[in-house]
């Protein structure tokens, strides 16, 4: 099964760096993680300075995952230059147009 990632809320870092990160990591994750979508100050995990960043970094470059961070919030925050490679900043039509072939059967947000 192919999934999308949606981080939108307050519990996401938790959840990225307790879950989802060390289980693609150790190949244990269950699903194909094709993107992941951040929102609001969730944008900030995306930095290279944080532990999560550096997670996310090492899951782009084993995987190809997606990164994405809402160009608005990204923008509001002044990080839109300092995310981690590869990452990119964009909004809806920007996240179906890398999506849309892969062939993503569910998208879960957080």
């Amino acid at each position: 099964m192919k999934v999308a990632y949606v981080f939108s809320s307050n519990g996401s870092q938790k959840i990225l760096d307790k879950m989802i990160i060390p289980q693609m990591l150790a190949d244990s994750h269950g699903v194909e993680v094709v993107g992941m979508m951040f929102f609001f100050d969730n944008t900030f995990l995306l930095t290279p300075e944080t532990t999560t960043g550096k997670g996310l970094q090492q899951i782009h470059e084993r995987y190809g995952t997606l990164l994405m961070a809402c160009d608005l919030c990204a923008i509001e925050r002044g990080i839109q230059s300092n995310l981690v490679d590869g990452a990119g900043i964009g909004c809806f039509p920007n996240l179906y147009a890398a999506l849309g072939s892969a062939g993503v059967d569910q998208v879960i947000t957080l």
